[in-house]
């Protein structure tokens, strides 16, 4: 777990763990070390945290799932620390790293540990596994194959099949041209929480691909950071 806290002593005023894509078999804790640097710059405790890898360490997703929850649960006791309560606290990701954040948060009951969520909020930035219904039966099998589970298990994973009333805030960044998660799944699942009564706002961005908010990749990484700090400071941050 990298941390970003702000500086000058000052207090944070919301807290944010943030979780790498790479699709379960690639990335590391540096690669959104620069949000974490922006947001605390905001006022905001953030961590980048990391969670075994299929092929290092991971056997199957569920692997990846448990790192999350126990790296929520990590994050919870360091921001109490700091004078932050749970229901300052949101969880994130980009892609794969989203995927995962949204399921422990959207499926606290599974969690062996806790029987919360351990997060008020979610910020998922071109977030993986939204609709995985819509996915064609051949290719259906190889991301099972993929990530390591039976025949048939997928749908076990689709954001879409989680959504109830009470689920968390999400704010979700996503481009109209995304080749990884088509924003149509995207737009589909915020449809969802919305006809449940759950707060969640998509905000897209045009012409642009997975990955879009990384520093250097084009000019959205501000933007992304601006709206990511305004979400946390507006509905979660301590007053």
């Amino acid at each position: 777990m990298l941390v970003f806290e702000p500086g000058d002593g000052r207090q944070p005023r919301a807290g944010i763990v943030l979780f790498h894509g790479g699709a379960l078999r690639a990335g590391s804790t540096d690669g959104l070390a620069p949000h974490g640097r922006k947001l605390a710059s905001r006022g905001i405790l953030a961590v980048s945290a990391g969670y075994r890898l299929l092929g290092r360490g991971a056997a199957n997703i569920d692997d990846c799932v448990a790192d999350v929850r126990l790296a929520v649960e990590q994050f919870a006791r360091l921001a109490a620390s700091r004078g932050l309560e749970t229901s300052h606290l949101a969880s994130g990701g980009s892609s794969a790293g989203a995927h995962l954040a949204m399921i422990a948060a959207m499926t606290p009951q599974a969690s062996a540990t806790a029987s919360e969520p351990g997060v008020a909020a979610v910020v998922a930035l071109n977030p993986a596994g939204t609709d995985l219904r819509s996915v064609e039966p051949a290719a259906r099998r190889r991301l099972e194959q993929q990530i390591g589970v039976a025949a048939g298990r997928l749908i076990e994973y689709s954001l879409i099949e989680f959504v109830r009333p009470g689920n968390p805030p999400t704010q979700i960044h996503h481009g109209t041209l995304d080749e990884v998660e088509p924003i149509g799944s995207v737009r589909q699942f915020r449809d969802a929480m919305v006809r449940s009564g759950n707060e969640c706002a998509l905000l897209e961005y045009e012409q642009a691909g997975h990955g879009f908010h990384y520093p250097g990749s084009s000019q959205h990484f501000d933007d992304v950071i601006d709206a990511t700090a305004r979400f946390l400071l507006d509905r979660i941050a301590t007053k």
